[in-house]
């Protein structure tokens, strides 16, 4: 590999209602990139906030030409967010990162240098975040079972906090998906990776946008786009209701004839009703989400629309 000095680095960091956080996060970068000594790029995408990150942007950009500035013309999600900033960035590498300095930029050293090391992939592994014990317990708890159940190799306790080398960038950037999971995707692609542990500190500006609904969202949109196990499942309940099934009718035809003139109730009906309609009704919502998912990619809709760009290097 070349020396850090002849190297580009692209930061591209997903931006929705960041502005306070924005001015602070160029500004760390900055730092970070002028201590590592190589070239960079910073690219904000500016992911349809309605607050003032616009104006924010347009300002930092006209002083630091370093700065390319993406505006979307809605939100279209961080995951798109991120995904306009790959296709964008022109760096050997390029780091993503949240505009809520969640993402500390100061990690980025520590990232170069298992880069160097020959790492074509080297991501943020969250040991705590700054939250309640039973939200950090869930979501260890929750990327333990997407790992067990996912068709590949999920690092665990990684967001979309990383670096990644170009020719992994190529890589995503090739992929079709509509519904795009970046971190999955990361690791789809394979190439050799590795994590680097880190505390995530407290957001410091603004309110977040995640909650239980947002975060089942992200728990769904993980599983059904890289594991088949809720289809697996769905066959073994078929295979056990068959087997029960045909048990419970030997068993009824032995109990008919051996006590012929025991009363007949309708309580173990009613409860094999409602059993068999609780499994059909899993099965119908399971087999929903992955038309659903069909449906998406069937559209074949763009991931975002710019509206525009400022400083932009790809012209």
């Amino acid at each position: 590999m070349n020396k850090i000095n002849d190297l580009t680095i692209s930061a591209v960091i997903a931006c929705y209602k960041d502005g306070e956080a924005i001015p602070i996060m160029h500004s760390r970068l900055t730092d970070v990139f002028q201590k590592i000594g190589c070239k960079y790029e910073i690219i904000f995408v500016n992911d349809g906030s309605p607050d003032n990150s616009e104006n924010i942007l347009e300002d930092i950009c006209s002083e630091d030409i370093n700065t390319t500035a993406i505006f979307h013309s809605r939100n279209f999600n961080s995951q798109n967010a991120f995904t306009s900033g790959m296709k964008q960035a022109t760096g050997d590498a390029v780091v993503l990162l949240d505009g809520d300095l969640q993402d500390p930029p100061e990690l980025i050293q520590n990232f170069v240098y298992k880069w160097m090391e020959g790492y074509d992939v080297v991501y943020g592994s969250r040991i705590k975040r700054d939250t309640s014990n039973i939200m950090n317990y869930a979501y260890k708890i929750f990327y333990r079972i997407f790992n067990k159940v996912s068709y590949l190799e999920i690092p665990l306790d990684a967001g979309d906090f990383s670096l990644m080398d170009r020719r992994v960038v190529d890589e995503i950037n090739k992929t079709t998906e509509t519904d795009r999971f970046i971190r999955g995707l990361r690791a789809w692609v394979g190439f050799k990776q590795v994590g680097v542990p880190y505390i995530r500190p407290e957001r410091k500006f603004g309110v977040s946008t995640n909650n239980f609904f947002m975060n089942m969202k992200w728990a769904k949109k993980g599983i059904f786009s890289f594991s088949y196990f809720p289809l697996e499942i769905m066959s073994i309940f078929s295979y056990l209701i068959v087997l029960i099934s045909a048990l419970a009718l030997l068993a009824y035809i032995i109990f008919y004839f051996v006590f012929p003139n025991q009363p007949k109730g309708i309580t173990t009906l009613i409860v094999l009703i409602l059993f068999m309609g609780g499994i059909q009704l899993l099965s119908i919502s399971i087999l929903s989400e992955y038309i659903g998912k069909i449906l998406e990619e069937t559209k074949k809709r763009p991931n975002f629309i710019v509206k525009k760009i400022l400083n932009n290097k790809k012209k």
